[in-house]
């Protein structure tokens, strides 16, 4: 098998026949991290650092890893030539992690460049990129309704947000391409240095006073209603791990008030506030018929030099498969049992066991997302989508996700998904254990209707 030919990813006949059935079919994507007011602005891409690598910290690791001066890298005063030919002089030194992988997809599907990128090719492929980046059909939009195929997606959006850019955004495209998505982290991790002044920033924001708990469920109940007509369809909670979910308005309070207040919290608080929160938003979802996302087990900015110089969401995260997830977390399913659709984010492969029973256990609403973060790998998805299909159904898969904030990865992650769903799919066909009539109908139901059916989209 040559690299990333026809059978890229795919060992089988019947997987290479599925695969053509799905693979041009619409993106619908629930979950990502666009940049809005750059879709929005529809500016040109200045060049080819800033589409491929500027906001995305999985190439970052990558060339941390193999030694590439932090300079060069998010520093301000290296060119974006140079942190692109950084990256092309170790490139080669990737290879076997999925950034090899999307990297090569984008520039050969986007680009029409098949020359491996690599220190000897670099400043071509950096000036063929930057050249074509210069012209309309490379700006977001046509990007996005042209080559990309996206159809509809959902981005990250924080509950005081107003939103003006996926107005504007619509409004060029004539339709409701891109969706928000209700998230309030900030307001639940009490715990954080940035909480209390995040409190006056909700109070600004909806013109209110905060002082009881009770008020904050207010604010959250304003932003809800604001995100709803404005075609919101899903909430996003990022948990370490699972909070219970029975705590009382009353305790709610005492702690809210304590935090107020400036004094500190006991671990047990904090447990108590955030599990109250999670509560009081799903409660919300569950009346609006929207899908609540778990995003579980991401142990964040564990690397402190990295964290105190750049701050989160640079890299420096990891999984950690000592948590466990079944007692908080079927109690939280158990309250809003059957009424509250919930998807579930394993970044342990550990843990996949766990959330795939429980899913199975809760029903229909419940629902299992795509492996994430540090599975979003073709080994990850592979083993995840095996053990969803004999451990729950396949059927009931939430869907493929880019979790990203870059604009390519509607194309590049989406295409190695959609592959490798279908060397599975096409195994178990091969294997006799499914029909192949039955193979196509289920294939496209994951990549495509059975997506867009759970969200609302």
């Amino acid at each position: 098998m040559a690299f990333m030919d026809q059978n890229y990813l795919i060992s089988n006949a019947s997987g290479l026949r599925i695969f053509d059935s799905v693979k041009s079919l619409p993106v619908v994507d629930p979950h990502n991290h666009a940049n809005v007011k750059e879709i929005a602005d529809n500016n040109c891409y200045s060049d080819a650092w800033q589409l491929f690598a500027a906001t995305d910290h999985y190439v970052w690791e990558m060339m941390r890893k193999r030694g590439v001066p932090e300079t060069l890298i998010t520093g301000k005063e290296a060119s974006n030539e140079d942190k692109f030919l950084a990256l092309a002089k170790i490139f080669p030194e990737v290879a076997g992690n999925p950034v090899y992988e999307w990297i090569h997809l984008d520039l050969k599907r986007y680009f029409g460049i098949e020359e491996l990128l690599s220190e000897s090719t670099g400043k071509k492929i950096y000036d063929t990129v930057t050249a074509k980046l210069a012209t309309d059909a490379y700006r977001p939009q046509a990007l996005l309704t042209g080559p990309l195929n996206v159809e509809v997606m959902s981005s990250t959006d924080d509950l005081i947000d107003t939103l003006e850019d996926h107005a504007r955004a619509n409004a060029a495209f004539g339709k409701v391409l891109i969706r928000p998505t209700w998230r309030p982290d900030k307001a639940m991790k009490i715990f954080a240095p940035a909480w209390r002044p995040y409190m006056n920033q909700v109070a600004e924001r909806f013109n209110i006073r905060l002082n009881s708990v009770k008020d904050l469920v207010s604010a959250f109940k304003m932003s809800h209603d604001y995100f709803a007509e404005r075609n919101c369809r899903a909430s996003d909670h990022g948990l370490e791990y699972p909070v219970f979910a029975d705590v009382d308005e009353k305790c709610a309070d005492r702690i809210f008030r304590k935090a107020m207040a400036e004094e500190k919290l006991t671990a047990e608080e904090i447990d108590l506030f955030m599990g109250y929160i999670l509560a009081e938003a799903a409660e919300l979802n569950s009346q609006k018929d929207w899908v609540t996302q778990l995003h579980l087990g991401a142990v964040r900015d564990v690397r402190a030099t990295l964290f105190d110089s750049l701050g989160p969401d640079v890299g420096g995260d990891i999984s950690n498969h000592y948590l466990d997830y079944a007692p908080a977390l079927c109690s939280f399913l158990n309250r809003f049992d059957d009424r509250l659709k919930v998807v579930l984010y394993c970044l342990e492969a550990s843990h996949q066991g766990t959330l795939a029973t429980i899913s199975r256990a809760f029903g229909a609403k419940v629902a299992l997302g795509s492996a994430w973060w540090l599975l979003d790998t073709p080994i990850g998805m592979h083993r995840q989508l095996e053990y969803i299909g004999s451990a729950d159904t396949l059927s009931n898969f939430a869907g493929m996700v880019s979790d990203s904030r870059k604009l390519l990865s509607y194309g590049s992650r989406f295409e190695m998904f959609r592959r490798v769903m279908s060397d599975v799919i096409g195994n178990l066909v091969e294997r006799g254990q499914m029909p192949e009539e039955i193979a196509f109908n289920l294939a496209e139901r994951m990549a495509y209707s059975g997506t867009k059916k759970f969200w609302n989209l």
